[in-house]
Order: structure tokens, then C-alpha cells, then sequence
């Protein structure tokens, strides 16, 4: 009788597995995004910018009412990608030159979860609540929208694409409040293998890509972070630093125009393009 329950148990578990297994669309391609302003979108979308290929989904962060968006649930990847009144990111035309250069059986996922003018350190898994108590008020009030902890919040956004779909990579653009620290790329390590870890990834299947901050020539008042950046890759071996070059600016020397934003993020999906074989 023991036997039976046990064979009983063992072959209701690998038919669960099965139907989790069938659900999971190997060809939905997800990909985690996260940052300070830059990513979270800065810049006012445009007409042009609302035109999007039904490929191209976001899986809604947080409750919109004014969007008609439910935080958990996948969309049309229409601007704003982040929260209800954000702008235009990387994210935005990252995936859109996915969706343009593979083939029709290929969907594109993103989860972004950003806070503007935050550190790294708001990411950090053991270590966030201590930033957070020593933050100003407005920046306490954008992670109250995460449910106060932006990091648990994109792991369980994640968790919930898993289902569905396939991790394939994770998007960085943060760097301008950790400007001049050669700790950071340490630091963005120590976030990256939490990510691995606690999503049961493979460090060589998910490649981190981390864009550069506004250029000197474009008047870039953190420019001199981008050396540091530079070195990510020799911290995290599967790590690209996407450059910034040429990627217009606006007067604040900080974040990019919606132009900028656009080039800054075909750079990102070229990138991965060519990490993906194609």
C-alpha cells in the first residue's frame, strides 16, 4: 500500500510538471529591466512611439487604472513601460528591434522595474532597507508604488512571466547616483547572481547589458561613470556595456531626449541580437 501511494504521488507530481511544462512558451522571450531615471523613461513618448507590434508585450508592474492595466497581467508593450506616468526607455525600442529582426514564431517580454534617481544599492537583496530609511521622501514614495521593495518586486513579476515564458536576458541603466563609486561594479555584481539565484538561472544562458550614462559630448554631467561601467565585464563575464554615443541628450545633462532613447535602446537589441545568433 506504501508502494502504491508513493508511485500515486510520484506520477501526480511529474503531471503537474508536465502541464507547467506545456505552458511555458519556449519562443516568448522574456527580459528583466531595471534601473534609476533613465530606465524608468524620462522623455515624453511620441505619436510615433505608440504604433507597437502585437509581439511586443509588458507585463504591467504595478495597478494602472488610468491605462486600464492590472499590475501582473500582459500587455501590449505601449508606452509607459514602467509605472503609470513615467516616459519613454531603452525598453521601448530594445524590443521592438527584437520583434523586427527574428522570426514571426518569436515573442518579446519585458518586466521593468525602475526608480528614478535611486542607487544601486535600492536593489540589493539583504541591504536595501537601510538605503531606503536614509532616502529623501520623493524617493520613498516611488518604492511604496513597489510594495517598498523594488528588487522582491521584479523577482516575483519574474516569477509569474516564468510561467509563461523564458528568461533570456537582464537590462541595466543605472549608474548616475553611484557616480564616481569603483565599488559599483562589485555592487551590480552581488544583484545580478541574487537575480540568477533566485530565479534558477544560468549565468551563461542570461547575459547583463548595461548602457552607458549621457556622453561627455553630449554634455553628460555623470560621464565620468561610464569608465567605471566600462569594467563590468571584468567583474561579470556575460556582462555588454551598451554605448551611449551620439545618443542625444537633453539640457539637464543627465537623461536622453526621446531620440536619444530610441537609438540608446536599438543599441541594446542589437546587442542582444548578436549574443542570440541572430
Amino acid at each position: 500500500m506504501k508502494f502504491l501511494l508513493k508511485w500515486i504521488s510520484l506520477s501526480f507530481v511529474i503531471l503537474c510538471f508536465g502541464i507547467s511544462a506545456q505552458a511555458q512558451d519556449k519562443n516568448f522571450y522574456i527580459f528583466l529591466a531595471f534601473g534609476q531615471s533613465n530606465m524608468e523613461g524620462a522623455a515624453k513618448f511620441e505619436e510615433q512611439d505608440m504604433d507597437v507590434d502585437p509581439r511586443f508585450q509588458v507585463l504591467q508592474s504595478i495597478d494602472c487604472s488610468g491605462l486600464d492595466r492590472e499590475k501582473g497581467n500582459w500587455y501590449p508593450a505601449v508606452p509607459p513601460l514602467t509605472r503609470c506616468h513615467t516616459g519613454l526607455t531603452p525598453v521601448d525600442y530594445f524590443g521592438r528591434t527584437l520583434v523586427e529582426n527574428l522570426p514571426d514564431s518569436i515573442r518579446i517580454g519585458v518586466i521593468n522595474v525602475s526608480v528614478g534617481g535611486c542607487r544601486i544599492e535600492l536593489f540589493e537583496k539583504d541591504n536595501y532597507q537601510s538605503y531606503v530609511e536614509t532616502a529623501p521622501d520623493w524617493l520613498k514614495n516611488m518604492v511604496k508604488e513597489y510594495d517598498g521593495n523594488p528588487y522582491h518586486h521584479l523577482v516575483e513579476l519574474a516569477k509569474t512571466a516564468q510561467n509563461e515564458g523564458v528568461i533570456k536576458g537582464i537590462l541595466l541603466h543605472q549608474g548616475e547616483s553611484n557616480t564616481g563609486d569603483k565599488a559599483w561594479p562589485q555592487k551590480v555584481k552581488g544583484v545580478y547572481q541574487n537575480l540568477l539565484s533566485d530565479l534558477g538561472l544560468a549565468s551563461e544562458e542570461v547575459p547583463l547589458l548595461a548602457g552607458e550614462m549621457v556622453s561627455a559630448a553630449q554634455g553628460g554631467k555623470c560621464a565620468s561613470m561610464n569608465a567605471i561601467i566600462a569594467t563590468l565585464p571584468e567583474v561579470i563575464p556575460n556582462a555588454y556595456v551598451i554605448s551611449s554615443e551620439d545618443c542625444e541628450a537633453v539640457s539637464d545633462g543627465l537623461h536622453f531626449s526621446a531620440a536619444g532613447y530610441r537609438k540608446l535602446g536599438r543599441r541594446y537589441g542589437a546587442q542582444m541580437l548578436s549574443i542570440i545568433g541572430n
